[in-house]
């Protein structure tokens, strides 16, 4: 069974999951889109596979909730052991994932509500050799966060690697099939699942017939009636119900006055054999029929030494079939009721989120003063005009709780905050550029999925306004830059690669259009605009960090190479000032950097500047009156600073501002 996790930031190329550390939350997962779930795998231990696999019921601890129940019929599914760290499959989903399938599974004694809710309905697609850990973690190693966990949400590329593993280690299933167990089968396959009251003690495992080992040994009992086809592909889509229903025939009273004289001769030859036949029946089928009125009508057959009647036929069968009613009446409302509760919570789970953000909307304006957050940071007390050329806008990112929407205007002189009108949407690792007066930002994320949207912000009427999207692939940490009244919109990626293209936004054609792409591909790059001409620095290419960078002239329309920087680096931030290209902290791979770097486009080389007194990464940047400000960031990749440093030329840096106003990273800046 699954347990709670601690988040990773990063995976094996330095590529983010989106991965600050929080206590609550949707990062716990990877969060795939419902289309980009290619397979799940479920936890168990040696205590709890025996039941996972007699069931036919994998299940995980609620908060799972979030992505099992994007689970459809059809989509492959796998059972990792932690206690011998194997994985076991091929399995496929028979139902969709929901809450409380079977609300007592994996409990003691049946009599208490499971820890695990979370669950789906399973059959063995093909049986298949166990994967030891070391077999699989090369083809899941972006999933894992330490060591020796990982997430179980698996993409499409993941699952067929998977599945072709597993597929070259087929086992032959064995054709033998116990007697006793295909004989009651087919009685009992079409009872409905019968309710669990309070307090109503099942022994699951007093069956004479080990159904851990029928699973080892008889794989096809698990099989569906329909062909397994060992080349399943995650892309297809759900095919016809697994489970070819059994039909009961149209006389059902005939029809089980057969099975009650069959019951009749079986007793007639061993009353034991009849007790063993009910119980594996109750374990094939994996359906808790009110086995008391059954074993009574047995005790009440036993003690009859004259044959029975066909009277008394009639009464069992009258008796049965009025509990069938009942059992069929109370499955369809305990259905409804699901349904009902599940529909309630999905509403419930959208609700929380809007007044999270009208929450956060609310606190950011406040009219009246507020008190120090923290030894300053403060918001305006009242509704002064603003300076533009006193403001160093703030664009999204995310606080440690929550990711934003949020526009903040910063007056660094003053040493004050502003909330302005937020975004439309939540906005992390996303990027922003000046076009006509208007603040344009694109791309970024909301911590589970990129986007490809761009909207506008005029502070004028302190509104936004959607515009063209981009036109190239969903994705976050690119870069943006301004030039001869275009904006481009350069590099990124989606966490699971990284682009060296290059989208142009032309305000006359009125829509992006792909331009010349860079000579790298650079993920978590920075780039800006200088004296005509821009630069994209550093970044990561999927494989390494880069200390690489490149030109963009727009006369000659193609990138050049320039001299690299000494220090690779990712997620750093990028600024102009005086003529220069300022490069300052990010991550080399293994730790947050403090270093700067300074580039003079006149003798075409690097130069070492004075250090940050923090380091820092995912930080925010800009230049305003000739200082130099860096604004939060992480400090090691899960800490998020709640600093402001600046820098000038004759002073160097100093440590100005301190409060949780500024305590953000994944944000952008700019100065109009």
């Amino acid at each position: 069974m699954g347990a709670g996790r601690r988040v990773q930031t990063f995976n094996q190329n330095g590529i983010a999951f989106f991965s600050i550390n929080q206590a609550a939350g949707n990062t716990d997962f990877r969060n795939l889109r419902k289309n980009n779930l290619g397979g799940i795998i479920f936890g168990c231990t040696n205590s709890t596979i025996k039941e996972c696999l007699f069931k036919q019921l994998f299940g995980l601890p609620a908060s799972h909730i979030s992505y099992v129940s994007n689970i459809d019929p059809g989509l492959p599914l796998f059972l990792f052991n932690y206690s011998d760290r194997k994985l076991h499959g091929i399995f496929e989903s028979a139902s969709s994932g929901r809450l409380n399938i079977n609300p007592y599974g994996w409990t003691a004694d049946g009599s208490g509500r499971t820890l695990y809710p979370a669950q789906v309905q399973v059959y063995l697609r093909l049986q298949c050799q166990e994967l030891h850990e070391d077999q699989f973690k090369p083809i899941i190693i972006d999933n894992y966060y330490s060591q020796t966990h990982f997430w179980f949400e698996l993409d499409y590329a993941q699952t067929n690697k998977l599945m072709s593993l597993l597929s070259s280690l087929a086992v032959a299933p064995s054709t033998s099939l116990p007697q006793n167990v295909a004989k009651w089968r087919n009685l009992f396959n079409d009872m409905p699942l019968a309710h669990k009251e309070e307090g109503t003690e099942v022994n699951e495992t007093d069956s004479d017939v080990d159904f851990y080992q029928l699973y080892k040994s008889n794989a096809d009992m698990l099989l569906p009636t329909s062909d397994a086809v060992p080349g399943f592909s995650c892309n297809s889509q759900p095919s016809e119900p697994h489970f070819k229903k059994r039909t009961v025939p149209e006389d059902k009273k005939e029809y089980i006055l057969m099975k009650l004289k069959e019951m009749t001769l079986a007793r007639e030859h061993s009353d034991s054999s009849l007790k063993q036949s009910v119980e594996d029946t109750a374990v094939v089928n994996d359906v808790r029929v009110e086995q008391s009125s059954i074993l009574k009508e047995q005790e009440i057959l036993r003690e009859k030494a004259e044959p029975v009647t066909s009277l008394e036929y009639s009464d069992v069968i009258t008796q049965l079939m009025k509990q069938l009613e009942e059992l069929e009446a109370f499955k369809g409302e305990q259905l409804q009721k699901t349904e009902q509760l599940e529909h309630k919570l999905v509403e419930a789970q959208t609700e929380i989120q809007q007044l999270k953000q009208q929450y956060i909307t609310l606190e950011c304006r406040l009219d009246h003063c507020i008190e120090p957050v923290k030894e300053g940071m403060v918001e305006f007390s009242t509704e002064p005009p603003l300076d533009l050329d006193e403001l160093i806008f703030l664009v999204g990112g995310y606080n440690g709780k929550t990711y934003l929407s949020s526009l903040d205007a910063y007056l660094p002189s003053q040493n004050k905050m502003k909330p302005l009108m937020p975004m439309s949407v939540v906005r992390s690792l996303s990027s922003v550029a000046m076009l006509n007066g208007e603040l344009y930002a694109f791309g970024g994320g909301d911590g589970s999925e990129w986007y490809t949207t761009v909207e506008s912000y005029n502070p004028a009427d302190n509104k936004w306004i959607p515009r063209p999207s981009l036109t190239g692939q969903p994705k976050g940490s690119l870069a943006g830059a301004t030039l001869e009244n275009k904006i481009f919109a350069i590099g990124g990626g989606n966490g699971r690669e990284s682009f060296s293209e290059v989208e142009m936004l032309d305000s006359d054609v009125g829509r992006w259009i792909m331009t010349q792409s860079m000579l790298e591909k650079r993920f978590a790059l920075a780039a800006a605009e200088l004296n005509g001409a821009i630069y994209a620095v550093g970044g990561s290419d999927g494989q390494y960090y880069l200390k690489s960078a490149e030109r963009f002239d727009s006369r000659e329309h193609s990138w050049t190479r320039i001299q690299s920087m000494n220090t690779k680096r990712a997620f750093h931030a990028l600024t102009v000032m005086n003529e220069k290209l300022y490069v300052l902290g990010g991550f080399d791979g293994n730790s947050m950097l403090s270093s700067v770097e300074i580039f003079d486009p006149r003798n075409g080389s690097w130069m070492t500047g004075e250090a940050m007194n923090i380091h820092r990464g995912y930080s925010a940047a800009a230049v305003l009156n000739e200082s130099l400000y860096v604004i939060g960031g992480t400090i090691d990749g899960d800490t998020i600073t709640d600093t402001v440093e600046c820098y000038k030329e004759d002073s160097g840096w100093e440590v100005t501002h301190q409060g949780s106003m500024a305590c953000r990273c994944f944000a952008s800046a700019i100065v109009l």
